[in-house]
């Protein structure tokens, strides 16, 4: 017995025997069912709304830039920030020194002109008087006639001047084109503004902060699916648990252009009558392109889900894979995959895709129904992410 033991086909076939009731007892051990290897989500019939989302700036629906059309130094202001003004109210007053001065000028020269005019319309008399007794010659009659009228003419340029003048006095005075709130003020007493080629804004003035407007910029991408009186849902930092609603208003026409990628400005109106939505601030803003109602839906990590060294049974007996062993089909945007368990076994299954909301896709055809059980993941992978966050890192020494 003895020798039967040391002789190496019995060593051989004993150790084999070890091994294989070893991998038994692992496998009865450690080996999990293939329901309790994946992830599963039943597949159900519900709603689901496709939106668009992009980033705006919230602004005044009329936003008033109140400048000034002469320079000066300004000598009162008479409003500041948040101010309430009515339409013709005083704003700012600048030093009117210099224009007075103007217009006083203008004016004497007025009085110069007229006395022009008088002595060239005696002269003109005068030569007439002679004419007709024929001591002065035509010529001479022609040309104090051409005196009076240069003097009128210039008489006229005189009064236009002083208009002008007056004009530019009463400009000193800027007063508000509206009613509103002053949002902005950019200058301060003592301050010279130069009104050049380019007017100075000293002012900006929003007439109604209760109805606002929000300059969203979409994507090329998504601006065909927007309409005008389409439903717009923000929210903003300032208020962030809270959701406000708008109308799309108006597209845009013209495209902005940064870095090769094309947006559009899509306007939306909002009612602000707490008036809590101030300007300037940043909307996040998401239209509602999409609805169906009573539809299949597949989560979106049933779609992404890729199986990794799993047999794959396709449903009708062929292996996975392109049938007949041909390349594969092109991809179809409008087509996805989808895998559930049969008979403990992977089974892809192909599917007609509809709108999604990033977190369910509307199933439009292919073989599933609603109650079918479609994985979503790996629960091994779930189970490692979980052990890895709740058991601290060993300390190496």
């Amino acid at each position: 017995m003895k020798q039967l033991l040391r002789s190496p086909i019995a060593l051989f076939f004993l150790a084999l025997a070890v091994i294989t009731a070893g991998v038994a007892t692992y496998r009865q051990l450690y080996m999990v069912a293939p329901e309790q290897q994946y992830r599963l989500q039943p597949v159900e019939k519900g709603e689901i709304s496709q939106t668009v989302s992009a980033n705006g700036t919230i602004n005044p629906v009329t936003l008033v830039n109140v400048g000034t059309q002469v320079s000066g130094t300004v000598k009162k202001l008479y409003v500041d920030f948040n101010s309430k003004v009515e339409k013709g109210q005083v704003l700012l007053e600048l030093d009117d020194a210099l224009l007075a001065a103007q217009q006083k000028q203008s004016l004497a020269n007025v009085q110069s002109a007229n006395a022009t005019l008088e002595l060239a319309a005696a002269n003109e008399a005068r030569m007439r008087s002679l004419f007709a007794q024929e001591y002065v010659s035509r010529q001479e009659l022609d040309t104090a006639v051409q005196a009076r009228k240069t003097a009128e003419a210039q008489l006229q340029l005189t009064h236009a001047t002083v208009e002008k003048d007056r004009a530019n006095l009463a400009y000193s005075v800027i007063r508000s084109p509206v009613s509103g709130v002053v949002v902005d003020r950019s200058v301060d007493v003592g301050q010279t503004v130069a009104a050049s080629l380019q007017t100075p804004t000293l002012f900006k003035i929003a007439q109604d902060l209760s109805k606002m407007q929000i300059d969203a910029n979409f994507a090329e991408a998504d601006i065909g699916s927007i309409r005008v009186g389409q439903t717009a849902r923000f929210t903003v930092d300032a208020f962030a648990g809270r959701n406000f609603q708008g109308v799309v208003k108006l597209i845009r026409l013209n495209p902005t252009t940064v870095q090769n990628v094309v947006t559009y400005d899509v306007v939306i109106n909002v009612d602000n009558p707490e008036q809590i939505l101030l300007p300037g601030m940043t909307a996040y803003v998401s239209i509602a392109v999409a609805e169906r109602k009573d539809v299949l839906l597949v989560p979106n990590a049933a779609l992404r889900f890729k199986p990794a060294n799993a047999v794959i049974q396709k449903r009708g007996g062929h292996p996975g894979g392109a049938p007949g062993g041909g390349a594969a089909p092109k991809r179809d945007v409008f087509a996805g995959k989808v895998y559930v368990l049969e008979q403990g076994e992977l089974t892809p299954l192909n599917v007609s895709l509809g709108i999604t909301d990033n977190r369910n896709t509307e199933i439009t055809g292919g073989d599933l129904k609603a109650g079918d059980q479609v994985i979503v993941g790996e629960a091994q992978a779930a189970d490692k992410s979980k052990n890895s966050g709740s058991r601290p890192p060993m300390r190496m020494f």
